[in-house]
């Protein structure tokens, strides 16, 4: 009960020769009076930052305040009481790419994309992602470690193919030769370390082990009309998953010898394959089980990298729950996994929050983290959207804000040849509106960290050894050396500089029963200062008025058109 009445009495009772006692009963008094104030006292935003196609970039608005009741209409509801997962960041990806890119830029002008990447003052990523060996965001491809064939001993273990540069010779755009994917991770770490921050963590995932390692022996088998487009990326042989299980702990060995901390690591990215597009390697649910079980497992736990974690599955979200129940479902491999890793290319627009609700109410003690996800096919034509590729004006995506803001984008499923693809759920998207709807009602439904593929490509969308170009939060013309940050960039930055790792989840809730189900979407996030941050996109061409209801409180607020809207309240 919030009085200082009885509290007053108690004060009288005591001999005011007993002066200690009188200080710290007042002490008290004054504790219960602020305690009231508090009670009393009514929210009002803290922060409210806005990305929208209007303009706006991370750009913060005026504030609003709270008022006692219950509010009525258009109503997100956050429960802060109600905590859920603990958050293990946003960010974006490393890739041979990305720095083959950056290597067309000086040094002054590179450290300013970078810090716009992962400084405080920037977007600040936090959870990242690189590739082990070649993937077709690789220069040339068709590369890995150790690709000397028998060398079970891994004596040719080598780091050098990310270390060693693109030649002027041979790339004549080529500012600095020395630049490569490892010293791009090791930028972002220096930019990290001069703030004090130690939040950059790394997923490793290998597209395949070394091609002598598979039944192919090879990187992939491309796919033909002849063949139903059914290529193959190949198998591990069974008398190379030991000698597989040690190549990944060595890669390991050497990024920390290079002064990198790898934070986790999957088997292989994409164990489905890619029907032989480009590097790959498939397991099954059963033979990755086997492979964790007896031989990645114990390897890293018996290592020096016993507390990196590991994540199983590594594709697209639909078949989340049958790879977690053969192998979370296994308790001798759950034992050695942190959880899994999911991606986003079976639906632009679909997000799989039913199969996270099962998966999570099943294996409450397993993350789930998104690990890749970009605009891809790049280029291809959609009605109303690309109709020349071969311009990259404001036609199309670079430099072109509306691009990014409407619907242009399709995917590979839109007009693929390939059996079992449902087109109805890959339809033209909005690219803004694919990102902040999948990390929003991702975070709502146990999601503990979103990555972007490809941080930086150039103005194609590339390059890609394979032609797979796609978008990126940030686009480079290599020949101009004009920089374009997309309005990806923007989104995924307000979202990673207002939910930080350790940050926890909250329950929220929607009543906009007379709008469409996609025409808004919330998740709400809180941190250890109670600062609690609310995230809203509106995906409609028109403002939307709501009210924020937390706890006994409301506010009156507008979802400005096709926008993202963080709100950060101190409770």
């Amino acid at each position: 009960m919030c009085t200082t009445a009885s509290s007053i009495k108690f004060v009288k009772m005591f001999d005011m020769k007993r002066k200690p006692v009188i200080f710290l009963t007042l002490a008290l008094i004054t504790t219960l009076m602020q305690s009231c104030n508090n009670e009393n006292a009514l929210l009002k935003t803290e922060r409210i930052l806005l990305t929208s196609e209007s303009g706006d970039k991370i750009a913060e608005k005026e504030n609003v305040r709270f008022i006692k009741g219950i509010a009525d209409g258009n109503v997100i509801v956050v429960e802060p009481e109600q905590i859920k997962q603990t958050i293990d960041g946003i960010g974006s990806s490393f890739t041979e790419s990305s720095a083959f890119v950056l290597a067309h830029l000086g040094p002054e002008r590179r450290a300013e994309v970078m810090k716009a990447l992962f400084s405080e003052e920037g977007a600040n990523f936090s959870l990242t992602r690189t590739h082990i060996g070649a993937c077709d965001f690789s220069v040339e491809g068709k590369y890995s470690y150790a690709d000397m064939k028998g060398d079970t001993a891994l004596e040719s273990f080598s780091l050098d193919p990310d270390l060693a540069g693109f030649s002027v010779s041979k790339y004549p755009g080529i500012v600095d030769e020395h630049y490569d994917l490892l010293p791009m991770i090791k930028e972002a770490l220096h930019i990290k370390n001069r703030q004090n921050d130690s939040l950059l963590r790394i997923v490793a995932s290998a597209w395949t082990a070394p091609s002598w390692m598979k039944d192919i022996e090879d990187w992939y088998i491309p796919g033909s009309p002849e063949n139903n487009y059914q290529g193959t990326g190949g198998s591990l042989k069974k008398e190379y998953e030991e000698t597989y299980a040690r190549y990944l702990i060595r890669y390991l060995d050497a990024c920390r010898e290079q002064g990198i901390g790898i934070w986790g690591i999957t088997p292989v990215n994409e164990p489905h394959g890619n029907n032989g597009s480009w590097e790959s390697m498939h397991f099954t649910p059963e033979t990755q089980n086997e492979f964790i079980k007896k031989y990645l497992g114990p390897a890293l736990k018996e290592s020096d990298h016993s507390q990196v974690k590991l994540l199983i599955y590594d594709q697209n979200r639909d078949g989340l729950e049958h790879w977690t129940d053969v192998i979370l479902g296994d308790p001798e491999t759950a034992e050695y996994v942190y959880g899994t890793a999911v991606h986003w290319y079976e639906s632009t627009f679909k997000v799989y929050e039913d199969v996270f609700e099962r998966v999570n109410a099943k294996f409450p003690d397993h993350a789930i983290l998104h690990t890749e996800g970009c605009i891809d096919d790049l280029g291809k034509p959609a009605p109303a959207g690309i109709t020349d590729p071969e311009k990259f004006t404001e036609e199309n995506w670079f430099k072109n804000d509306s691009f990014w803001w409407n619907p242009n984008a399709t995917d590979w499923g839109y007009t693929a040849p390939w059996q079992g693809v449902i087109q109805e759920d890959h339809p033209i998207y909005t690219p803004v509106h694919r990102y902040a709807r999948n990390i929003i009602v991702s975070i709502d439904h146990w999601l503990r960290g979103w990555i972007d593929w490809n941080a930086v490509l150039d103005h194609n969308g590339g390059p890609n050894h394979v032609g797979n170009f796609c978008g990126a939060p940030v686009m480079i013309n290599t020949e101009t050396k004009e920089v374009y940050y997309t309005p990806v960039y923007y989104i995924l930055a307000q979202f990673s500089k207002t939910i930080r790792p350790g940050d926890r989840a909250v329950a929220t809730n929607k009543n906009a029963e007379g709008l469409d189900p996609d025409a808004i979407h919330a998740c709400a996030t809180i941190n250890e200062a109670n600062l609690l941050t609310v995230q809203l996109l509106n995906t409609t061409k028109e403002e939307i008025r709501f009210s924020l209801q937390v706890k006994d409180q409301y506010a009156e607020m507008v979802s400005e058109a096709n926008s993202l809207k963080t709100i950060q309240i101190q409770l």
